[in-house]
């Protein structure tokens, strides 16, 4: 494919011949269509246009990937919170007893003030 200057050509890809190696086509295809591969614990995975594509070619818009990271996140906070509640739960117990005002005062004083 040939291409003029204005279309970002790598310095390896001299204007007006073919594309002469995958990284100048690499190059052209990241700058443009935004197709970008990408490296590391990553590989595999590209950026085509405004999606994710997986290995194994499943499109993951901005949006589903964003709305993915959230439900992860909150799935953590819960487990969170749970293992806290559990933690919690085994300090021993606890006894509440309410006395009403009244009462109190007569076990306390003998008598009802009045």
């Amino acid at each position: 494919m040939d291409l003029t200057a204005s279309d970002h050509r790598p310095p390896c890809w001299p204007a007006g011949t073919p594309c002469p190696n995958a990284c100048a086509a690499q190059m052209r295809d990241q700058v443009t269509r935004n197709h970008v591969r990408l490296h590391g614990p990553w590989a595999g995975w590209r950026l085509a246009g405004r999606e994710l594509v997986s290995p194994d070619g499943v499109r993951m818009s901005a949006e589903r990937v964003r709305g993915l990271a959230w439900r992860a996140e909150q799935e953590e906070r819960l487990a969170t919170i749970r293992a806290r509640n559990a933690a919690h739960r085994h300090r021993g117990t606890v006894t509440v007893v309410r006395i009403p005002v009244r009462d109190w005062h007569i076990e306390r004083f003998g008598s009802v003030a009045g």
